[in-house]
């Protein structure tokens, strides 16, 4: 990639949205006191609670629609369980969802923890 094409891809707006999202889901973490006493698995649907609060205060809701929305809440009020799929059909759909996965990851989770996937 020449070094023209990569600047003018981390210019684009929603490169810097999403990192900006990434930073500032990493600086301001769930407090310890959320987690306490927790399982893994517990902690990991506090952390994606807190990821999809912050990712959508910065990407927002335009272009996501109401049962895009309302499947992955059911994902989390379900506890998070792998059976729920919430499939990502827009432009911000897919942006929130590649958003989500990456920022999970930080928190060391397996990209295959977020419940996208369509059939």
């Amino acid at each position: 990639m020449s070094g023209a094409l990569r600047f003018a891809k981390i210019c684009d707006p929603s490169f810097s949205r999403n990192a900006l999202a990434i930073v500032t889901f990493l600086a301001g973490p769930v407090g310890a006191q959320e987690l306490e006493g927790l399982t893994w698995s517990e902690q990991k649907c506090v952390l994606y609670d807190h990821a999809v609060e912050s990712a959508l205060g910065f990407q927002g809701l335009d272009g996501l629609r109401e049962e895009f929305l309302s499947e992955n809440r059911s994902f989390i009020d379900g506890g998070c369980q792998p059976t729920d799929h919430v499939c990502p059909i827009t432009d911000a759909e897919i942006e929130l969802a590649n958003l989500l996965t990456i920022m999970t990851m930080n928190e060391g989770m397996a990209s295959t923890f977020v419940p996208f996937s369509c059939r």
